[in-house]
């Protein structure tokens, strides 16, 4: 049985493990460009036999072949890591240290494997220039567009673990999927799929026909984009991680956002880059990972199994939009389209699967404002997602157009996130608790709650206890008696490192009331002890559910912030041109689809025809 006092460092981690993971990393950048180096010099061929026999089987040159199945098994690796590490945070509170959690390795590895891949991308060509759109690096050495982006995105999330821990000693923990550092890791490794796509066309070349029909090409490729069109949905989709795992610090509203943002951005663009059944092969390859990897984590590892959407629904309303009007002719037109239908009738259908998966499932409480926000994510995603696929087929519309489709569609997803975030904490409310012990060894109890004023909470997205951080989670949604009166459905632990509150979600407002809390000598905080009869006031959820945070405000804290924000919005403008480069230089040659990747086509004598 855990303590009652926890002990475990609160912020950064003990300099021995620092150095340590250090070394690891400084011993496997050593080992990548002692590779790179002997290959480049024609000391080893290792690579090249490597990459020539993936190449053979999968139809595309070597330096696309290895670093595309190298980073895919990379990409599963972290996020079986990362879903891993959530669940362990959510169970047992914080780590010992960055390598007394085997989740973090997984996270390492992997976030280094796709940084490696994209390095071998760009170092693997030799006697070729890698597609139309290669940029010169070094005289002799042209390196595709796709390996750079792919580089930049991989070292962007690998560089959010070592910050990580010094975000950690400047501020304290912050025991939530949002934090700044923490979205560098997901969202480099999610936007790295762009880099995988670009290397994929630049290898291979062949086009989709005009109007999205796949009426050209091999089963084996549409397998591969199928892989990489549900591998971007797996990356877009782990930013409601929170929502997943039924411990969401955050309004209920931002989670049906996040889900038709994620939908319009992968399905649009599969369904119009890759033909008929684009949408739905993405959601099926989404939906056997995150399957496998609940399975994983949940029945296998015996920790908390994670839910995840649907996104059924929204693949078979834009499949059938591009079926019933051409406006595939029109991608921008068409990715608006549906990201409003993803908003409404897609929604609608995540609506009903959060009922059978969701503790917190979606009522009527963000009925309104949840379906906006879903619009609003829809169409921003779709015309993203419409983009992306014009950028992969050589159809981009004009650079003025194109860049107004990105900053606009961005805006509108940043105003809908900073609206999710605006929450109050009322001043006014207080909550007393009825204790009845079940057992006393370890304590868990019933609870009942009243809250005053009694009419406080009107249809409410939920009041629940929630019990973290104590070797399990327990979320218990409240059963009504009466006017503002509750009470729990089954008994709540209230003993060791558990920690336990009352969570209030109404409209805007989102609070919490402290039931239990251990004594926390890391940050110097006393036990908040649970006793029959108390009157507690509400506070902000965050001053329990991130109870190690400090320092969270202030010049630093902001600058911090505005740090990591700049660095996105590089990566993102860097994704931004690769895709742009892409489609201006390669539209100028496009190869047959059915040419063989090392042999020219049929009739001609360089591979490519001129338009």
């Amino acid at each position: 049985m855990p303590l009652a006092a926890d002990t475990r460092p609160a912020g950064g981690a003990a300099i021995g493990e620092v150095l340590l993971a250090t070394a690891i990393g400084l011993g496997l950048t050593v080992a990548l460009l002692a590779l790179v180096y002997l290959h480049r010099s024609r000391r080893s061929a290792v690579l090249t036999r490597i990459g020539n026999r993936l190449g053979s089987a999968t139809g595309v040159p070597a330096w696309v072949a290895l670093p595309t199945v190298l980073t895919t098994i990379s990409l599963l690796t972290a996020l079986l890591g990362m879903l891993w590490d959530i669940a362990l945070h959510i169970g047992v509170g914080r780590d010992e240290g960055p390598l007394a959690n085997p989740a973090h390795f997984l996270i390492l590895f992997g976030l280094f494997g796709v940084f490696a891949g994209g390095v071998l991308a760009c170092a693997m060509p030799l006697d070729e220039k890698p597609g139309p759109s290669a940029v010169r690096f070094l005289r002799g050495w042209d390196v595709p567009v796709g390996g750079i982006i792919l580089t930049a995105a991989g070292f962007y999330a690998l560089l959010g673990f070592p910050l990580d821990d010094v975000w950690h000693r400047m501020f304290g923990q912050d025991v939530t999927l949002w934090g700044p550092t923490h979205l560098m890791l997901i969202g480099g490794a999610g936007l790295s799929i762009v880099g995988l796509l670009l290397l994929e066309q630049e290898g291979h070349g062949g086009l989709s026909t005009d109007d999205g029909d796949r009426k050209v090409g091999r089963t084996a490729r549409f397998l591969r984009q199928a892989s990489a069109m549900g591998g971007l949905l797996l990356g877009m989709s782990v930013f409601q991680g929170e929502y997943d795992f039924d411990v969401p610090q955050f309004r209920l509203v931002l989670e049906p956002l996040m889900i038709a943002a994620a939908a319009g951005i992968a399905l649009v663009s599969a369904r119009l880059f890759m033909g008929r059944g684009g949408a739905l092969a993405a959601v099926a390859f989404f939906l056997v990972i995150r399957g496998g990897i609940a399975l994983i984590v949940g029945p296998a590892f015996g920790e908390i199994t994670p839910s995840f959407p649907l996104y059924l629904g929204s693949a078979i309303i834009v499949e059938l939009l591009a079926l019933a009007v051409p406006l595939a002719r029109r991608p921008l037109v068409f990715g608006a389209v549906a990201g409003v239908l993803i908003g409404t009738i897609g929604h609608a259908t995540e609506w009903g699967w959060t009922q059978f998966t969701q503790t917190l499932a979606w009522n009527s409480d963000i009925l309104v404002e949840g379906t906006l926000m879903a619009i609003a994510g829809g169409v921003a995603g779709g015309l993203l997602g419409a983009l992306l696929a014009s950028g992969l087929r050589r159809r981009l519309p004009r650079p003025a157009i194109a860049r107004t489709v990105v900053v606009g569609s961005l805006v509108v997803l940043a105003a809908a996130v900073a609206n999710g975030l605006m929450a109050t904490v009322p001043d006014d409310l207080e909550a007393t608790f009825g204790i009845e012990d079940v057992q006393t060894d370890p304590r868990t109890a019933n609870i009942t709650v009243q809250l005053d004023p009694a009419d406080f909470a009107d249809d409410p997205a939920w009041v629940q206890i929630t019990s973290w951080q104590g070797d399990g989670l327990v979320v218990t949604q409240l059963e009504q008696t009466g006017e503002g009166a509750y009470r729990t459905t089954e008994p709540v632990p209230l003993h060791g490192t558990w920690k336990t509150l009352l969570r209030v979600h109404d409209g805007r407002v989102l609070t919490a009331v402290p039931i239990y809390l251990p004594q926390d000598d890391a940050i110097g905080e006393d036990e908040v002890p649970a006793e029959d009869g108390m009157t507690r006031s509400a506070i902000p959820e965050v001053d329990i559910l991130q109870r190690e945070l400090k320092d969270a405000e202030g010049s630093l804290w902001t600058i911090s912030n505005l740090v990591v924000l700049a660095c996105t919005l590089a990566l993102i403008a860097a994704i931004s041109w690769g895709v742009g480069r892409y489609s201006r230089r390669a539209s100028q040659e496009e190869p047959f689809a059915d040419a063989p990747a090392d042999s020219p086509a049929e009739g001609t004598t360089s591979g490519t025809v001129r338009r």
